[in-house]
């Protein structure tokens, strides 16, 4: 682990009980004061977060405090993949909002913050998990990142123990990654996880797909392009994943596409630009255009 990133494990504080914890027990309890924190602090559709307002919040400040410390001390043996799963994509966007929230100043995009989800990190159960080894190490069963064909654990890392065994792709629509074109954020649980990706799913391709007959045009999120082999290996292949996500209407023009597709007919596959602003809101302006904040210090200046 690099210099760096010992600088960037944001849960190193002592918690008074260094105890075993249940991973069962304290997914329930992050389960619990997530939710809270996006009631607070979230936008009611999951995709903007206030993290000037959090960041001084008792609430957030609970969570820094008595939570996240406790992830140093989880035992993550005899889980099952479901609970293994809720556990891990939670941790995720947990760490994402707690890494860009712990930053001294907010950078108009994620990108603009040097190796972010490389950086990024929890101590969980004892072993360091940075936010690219929880996405492809452990949630994609330790695939590379898309800009690499090496895997993301090598052969001797004590965490390859922990990794998902079978890649769902319906992760993609449960992490969020501090970006506006990134899903909702939702909070999992083992107990209903297939119906929640089912509409995190149906939910991110109600944005982000759309099928043009007229001009045989498909448009998609660039998540189906960054992380195609998830997917399938051919367009087609990725078509036939998204199907059963769409709207009926869109299913049928879904279906007159894939058909000209397999025809070899020509058929554009798009993507979306990928809007990498952060995922906050954007000041409210008054009926002049201009942030009150602004308008306030324009008064101060002038007695």
């Amino acid at each position: 682990m690099t210099e760096e990133q010992m600088n960037r494990v944001l849960n190193t504080k002592h918690h008074h009980d260094s105890s075993k914890k249940s991973a069962i027990e304290l997914s329930k309890q992050m389960q619990k004061i997530m939710l809270k924190l996006k009631g607070e602090f979230i936008q009611e559709d999951g995709k903007g977060v206030n993290y000037a307002g959090m960041k001084d919040s008792a609430l957030f400040q609970d969570y820094i405090d008595n939570v996240a410390p406790q992830l140093q001390h989880v035992d993550l043996d005899n889980i099952t993949e479901y609970e293994k799963k809720a556990f891990f994509i939670n941790i995720y966007n947990a760490l994402t909002i707690h890494g860009l929230a712990s930053l001294a100043e907010l950078p108009q995009s994620v990108l603009k913050v040097k190796h972010f989800w490389a950086t990024t990190c929890y101590n969980i159960g004892g072993l360091v998990y940075s936010l690219d080894d929880v996405e492809h190490g452990i949630l994609r069963g330790n695939r590379g990142h898309p800009s690499t064909i090496e895997p993301t654990f090598k052969t001797d890392d004590p965490r390859l123990k922990f990794i998902v065994n079978e890649l769902d792709p319906r992760i993609h629509f449960a992490l969020v990654c501090g970006a506006k074109s990134c899903p909702a954020i939702n909070v999992y649980s083992a107990e209903n996880l297939d119906q929640a990706l089912d509409a995190a799913t149906r939910s991110f391709c109600a944005q982000e797909v759309s099928m043009f007959t007229e001009t045989n045009e498909i448009w998609l999120s660039k998540i189906f392009q960054w992380y195609s082999q998830d997917f399938g290996r051919t367009d087609i292949d990725v078509m036939k994943w998204t199907v059963p996500y769409l709207e009926k209407s869109v299913q049928d023009r879904a279906h007159l596409l894939l058909t000209k597709l397999e025809k070899v007919s020509p058929v554009d596959v798009k993507y979306n630009e990928y809007d990498w602003s952060l995922n906050c809101p954007r000041p409210t302006l008054n009926s002049a255009g201009i942030h009150p904040n602004d308008l306030m210090e324009r008064e101060n200046n002038r007695s």
